[in-house]
């Protein structure tokens, strides 16, 4: 029987770290054979760049490492989402704030850091780039890797996937 699980990524406009999550996870859950079990998406806490493309630092720099992400648009975060989707998983402590606020106390529990996920790693939260240079983005994806492969781990041992 397939499993569909939902993951959600969620950073403030949706341009930037989320769709950087959205697809370097995508790409893992596709290479693993999971594409059928898992669904991804991504959305942004704010309505600053609704239906536009990716940052093109974050287009470039996954292009770099092999991954595209030139089909994903921002959108705002709804409340629909917070029914839908089994993690939703924030870029930082100020998105996790704003996604705790709108979620009632039985929803609560699905809202998580995404860097929660990396146990090696001494972040807590993926810093924002869209202000600084490349450098930036670079590191974003370095850390979007890490705990992307860690929540794949955490998601195949606890929904047995194989």
């Amino acid at each position: 029987m397939i499993q569909n699980i939902s993951v959600l990524f969620v950073c403030m406009g949706n341009i930037c770290r989320s769709p950087t999550a959205h697809a370097v996870f995508r790409k893992l859950v596709e290479s693993e054979g999971f594409q059928q079990q898992i669904s991804i998406d991504s959305a942004g806490t704010h309505a600053y760049h609704v239906g536009n493309p990716p940052d093109e630092r974050s287009m470039k720099t996954a292009a770099k490492r092999g991954i595209k992400m030139h089909d994903l648009r921002a959108r705002k975060v709804d409340f629909s989402d917070l029914i839908e989707f089994d993690y939703i998983l924030a870029m930082d402590g100020d998105n996790l704030a704003i996604l705790e606020q709108m979620a009632p106390a039985d929803l609560k529990p699905k809202i998580k850091l995404f860097m929660s996920f990396a146990e090696a790693s001494p972040h807590t939260y993926v810093p924002d780039p869209y202000y600084g240079g490349a450098e930036g983005f670079d590191q974003v994806f370095d850390m979007v890797e890490q705990a992307s492969k860690g929540l794949l781990d955490h998601i195949k041992q606890k929904y047995k996937l194989v």
